[in-house]
């Protein structure tokens, strides 16, 4: 089946009194966006009861879902997580995980084998990887046997096993070494993200001046600004260039600070992530990441010792937060889901719009953001069961 018509749509961007549309795609791609009439042939055919239509979501941070998680290392994991992903809007995503120094880390071959493959959800766009590179003393939830220095020989092991699929990885710029790290990444078009980092304001504006463009779930795993202190937030949030990760369950970041984020960033630099782990879409309860036991409780895990370790809360719902707390307008905060990773990630001219020649990655939305319908290139991989 080569052509899929979405028919009685409305465009998220649109204003809601504009008449439904059309959208055609033809072999993966947008074709045609016009008026519901007059109707084109298609293969098949999709009404979408006047739902509002937006580009599929791009997750760049989730290490999980559905029970699953990507260092279990099997392909039936990669594909719970996919198929998790796309039950929620979701249509790219970075597998996010750890490496292992002196470890074989088969999870991060069997990531790279499965990019780009068909794994019945959301597309596996690559991997990014949380370290080895990072501050001890800011590695949150990662475990000390996934940290190193930083080495070229360790970075030359990790692009042995994951080439040109490492598509972002967390730094911390103030460890020695890092600046040969980050030109490397540069040189292999991985995104270089500031995170898990004790770095100092000077320190960080050098990490950015390295090449560093993204940060990492902003505010978790990095020093907290003072008036004498500025920290890394202060040289963050003065370089219009960098574009940054956040969680916005309201619990990682309280919301009045959320709603001052959103206000420095504005809607081109705020990503919007789940930082999800194997919990996302299942109930609360007692689960395992990594050896080590947490309880999800209200969609937050959390060690024994009550460390947050991301979020068992799903895309739509955060994008839901995000306009509760900051007031934003839907189309800004769908931004955050779609447009924003997909420049962060080089995609822009591919990805995170609904423009002619882009990948027809959609998502059907009903009025309370859960998700009715979900596209990846073009085929229906997600669709609610009648009735529910």
């Amino acid at each position: 089946m080569n052509s899929l018509l979405i028919t009685n749509c409305r465009l998220y961007d649109v204003p809601g009194e504009a008449p439904l549309r059309s959208i055609l795609v033809r072999n993966g791609l947008i074709e045609r966006i016009g008026e519901a009439t007059p109707t084109p042939v298609a293969d098949q055919v999709l009404d979408a009861g006047g739902r509002t239509v937006s580009p599929g979501f791009l997750e760049v941070h989730i290490q999980g879902a559905g029970g699953a998680d990507t260092l279990d290392a099997t392909p039936e994991a990669l594909q719970t997580i996919s198929r998790t992903c796309a039950r929620f809007g979701v249509t790219s995503f970075l597998a996010t995980t750890v490496y292992k120094p002196r470890q074989k880390n088969p999870h991060l071959r069997l990531a790279a084998e499965y990019t780009g493959r068909d794994l019945g959800g959301a597309q596996l766009l690559g991997t990014h990887l949380e370290g080895p590179f990072i501050s001890p003393h800011k590695r949150g939830m990662i475990q000390p046997d996934c940290l190193s220095d930083a080495s070229s020989a360790v970075l030359a092991d990790i692009y042995t096993l994951l080439g040109d699929t490492l598509k972002m990885m967390t730094v911390a710029p103030e460890l020695s070494g890092s600046e040969e790290i980050v030109r490397t990444l540069m040189a292999n078009k991985t995104v270089a993200s500031f995170g898990h980092s004790k770095a100092t304001y000077e320190e960080a504006l050098r990490g950015f001046d390295m090449g560093i463009a993204h940060v990492t779930h902003l505010f978790n795993a990095m020093p907290s600004i003072h008036h004498r202190d500025p920290s890394p937030l202060a040289a963050i949030f003065e370089r219009p260039s960098v574009i940054c990760q956040v969680i916005t369950d309201g619990v990682h970041i309280h919301p009045a600070v959320l709603r001052l984020t959103y206000k420095i960033l504005g809607p081109e630099r705020f990503v919007t992530i789940t930082d999800g782990i194997q919990a996302l879409g299942l109930p609360d309860g007692r689960y395992v990441y990594n050896g080590l036991e947490y309880e999800c409780k209200n969609g937050t895990p959390r060690y024994k010792d009550g460390t947050l370790i991301g979020t068992a809360v799903t895309l739509n719902d955060l994008v839901g937060r995000l306009m509760r707390f900051t007031q934003c307008s839907l189309s800004e905060a769908i931004r955050t889901v779609t447009a924003n990773p997909a420049r962060a990630l080089g995609l822009e001219k591919r990805k995170g719009s609904i423009a002619l020649g882009y990948d027809a990655d959609l998502v059907i939305l009903e009025k309370d953001l859960s998700v009715n319908t979900t596209i990846v290139a073009g085929k229906i991989v997600y669709q609610r069961p009648p009735g529910t």
